[in-house]
């Protein structure tokens, strides 16, 4: 960020939706069934204020997790510097002192103390295309801002289109390297994101960095390594699992060049590993969710609440289609895809396919389809574990993996945006327990998104249902024995989201008292809005609270007139920031 952080990170915004409307459906899950669930809210969660009145946040429409739309800053040079004061107050810990913190071990277990540590995602551009650092001055304060906060640490994109841009295998770690040693320097913990996608075409995507200019060569040469959907549009955000095992990258797989980036990530910052970098989070699909790019919003092509598009059209998917269909005795179902499953923008009773009475999505045919699309997701994400396991093993670090919280149209029966995304999730049926006993078996860590949204939020005529996805994937975590971490899907700044947070990283879905809990949380995104005095301070209060752990009996107000002197004390040396900075 720069020193004047207005002006160089959009802040993310949508527009308001409508209040909750009455809808008939409800979800429900064959094996995990989430409709019934009775929430169990924490303790003491709030005091008592007699008089007291809140009023609600504004809210914004769900978007994908990484995902911010661009808005004029609203905030002075003081303000963006009120970070370097906030360094200044505390001292940061020594070697010791952190390692007594959250110790984080394979398999997500926590040692030493409860709680859930929070960690800050950087902006997406902290590392410029000149592979420097960007706006390292008003980072570095920005970063010491955090730690006095009890932040554990920051999440940071390490781009495959930057490192490895020029040519194969020719890495440059350049502003990584620096960015890296910043966090060490403050004391914070990394959660490295292996990007193998692109940068740009989604909302809040505020800079764009393609794919590795040889891969974008070879897409040009074999436009079918790009997925591609039933009208033959291209996308370009991620590179189409069906030619995972084709050595179509100048004489690499796909696979082997991700394991390769892995393989130099891991030599070139051995000596951070297990100290600094704590986590590996692997990319496995756009927005480097394990998922298709079903809802592209480049191009206007999707806008929320549609239910997306297969994709499966290129020829590498087609060629795996049409086998699986001559393996299951029924050749005419492998030359196509779902013909009749509506556009990108379409809602379920639109569609043939979809429709809750006598779709497609529910026939012998339809089942056959989903399952293969499913799997060739798992397998997918399969693959990848496999060479990041291996890659890293030994080396003192979690690995993990982001699913995405496709939440619309959730309580229809049929699911539509999660089958379309690769998940086959219905009424019947629980998608997510696959994924979850597929990341059991590699050790590894199910991430997953919209853990801040509450039912009623939402859209309700898209029958939108966040709470019970989350609760959906909380219970197959638990059933999976798999650590489950979350990310907010859009910046919140309010009580009622921290609240939310706090709720559904306690993981007492099921009313019992067991000991477990979210094993991370990682907050989206470091901007301008944050370092807003009232946000600062909710967001102070919220960290200490998720580092107390849901066994706390403190009540909200209590730590938030704690934050509250804690911001107060800081206000001189915002001022002072403020006048070294006009100089």
């Amino acid at each position: 960020m720069a020193l004047n952080l207005a002006h160089q990170i959009g802040s993310l915004a949508g527009t308001q939706i409508a209040a909750e409307v009455t809808t008939g459906e409800q979800s429900s899950s064959a094996t995990a069934n989430v409709s019934g669930v009775r929430k169990v809210p924490l303790a003491n969660l709030r005091c008592n204020a007699p008089g007291e009145a809140l009023s609600p946040p504004i809210l914004t429409p769900p978007l994908t997790p990484r995902s911010a739309e661009n808005r004029p800053a609203m905030m002075s040079p003081s303000l963006s510097a009120a970070c370097q004061a906030f360094g200044t107050l505390s001292p940061l810990e020594t070697a010791e002192e952190s390692s007594a913190s959250v110790a984080w071990k394979e398999g997500g277990k926590k040692e030493e103390k409860k709680g859930v540590p929070v960690y800050v995602m950087m902006p997406l551009d902290s590392v410029t295309n000149g592979n420097t650092v960007n706006r390292k001055k008003a980072l570095n304060a920005s970063l010491h801002a955090l730690k006095s906060a009890g932040v554990e640490g920051i999440m940071i994109d390490v781009w495959w289109g930057l490192v490895e841009r020029e040519a194969p295998g020719a890495y440059n770690w350049g502003g990584y390297a620096e960015l890296l040693e910043m966090a060490k320097k403050h004391g914070l913990k990394v959660q490295a994101v292996m990007s193998f996608h692109q940068c740009g075409g989604n909302v809040g995507d505020s800079c764009t960095i393609p794919l590795p200019k040889w891969v974008t060569g070879e897409i040009e040469k074999d436009p079918d390594l790009a997925y591609t959907d039933q009208w033959g549009r291209r996308n370009y955000e991620y590179l189409s699992l069906g030619c995972d095992t084709l050595p179509v990258l100048k004489g690499r797989t796909p696979v082997q060049c991700y394991a390769d980036f892995m393989r130099a990530f891991r030599d070139n910052f051995k000596h951070l590993l297990g100290d600094t970098i704590v986590e590996i989070q692997v990319g496995m699909g756009p927005a480097g969710e394990l998922r298709y790019p079903s809802y592209p919003e480049a191009n206007g092509t999707w806008k929320f609440p549609g239910i997306g598009a297969f994709q499966c059209y290129d020829k590498y998917m087609l060629s795996s289609l049409k086998a699986a269909a001559e393996a299951a005795g029924k050749p005419e179902w492998g030359s196509t895809g779902p013909t009749d499953a509506g556009h990108y923008n379409n809602w379920p009773e639109d569609t043939p396919f979809f429709k809750k009475e006598g779709g497609g999505w529910n026939t012998p045919y339809g089942e056959f389809f989903l399952t293969w699309y499913s799997q060739m997701l798992l397998e997918h994400g399969a693959r990848i574990l496999s060479s990041a396991t291996s890659i890293f093993d030994g080396a003192g670090v979690k690995i993990s993996v982001k699913v995405a919280g496709i939440h619309w149209h959730y309580g229809t029966r049929s699911h539509a945006p999660e089958l379309t995304a690769g998940y086959y999730n219905t009424r019947y049926r629980d998608g997510y327990l696959p994924i979850a006993q597929m990341l059991a078996r590699h050790g590894a860590v199910f991430n997953f998104t919209c853990i801040e949204m509450r039912d009623h939020e939402q859209p309700q005529d898209a029958l939108c249902a966040p709470e019970k996805l989350v609760k959906q994937v909380t219970l197959a975590t638990g059933a999976a024995q798999v650590p489950l971490a979350g990310e907010n899907a859009l910046p919140r700044y309010d009580e009622y989201a921290h609240e939310q947070i706090l709720r559904a990283s306690s993981l007492n879905v099921d009313g019992s008292a067991v000991d477990r809990e979210m094993c991370a949380f990682t907050y989206l995104r470091m901007n301008p809005s944050l370092f807003h005095p009232d946000n600062w301070r909710r967001f102070v209060a919220f960290v200490k609270k998720m580092n107390e752990g849901k066994g706390a009996r403190r009540c909200w107000e209590e730590v938030e007139r704690e934050a509250e002197q804690f911001v107060h004390v800081t206000q001189p040396f915002i001022q002072e920031a403020a006048v070294a900075l006009m100089h």
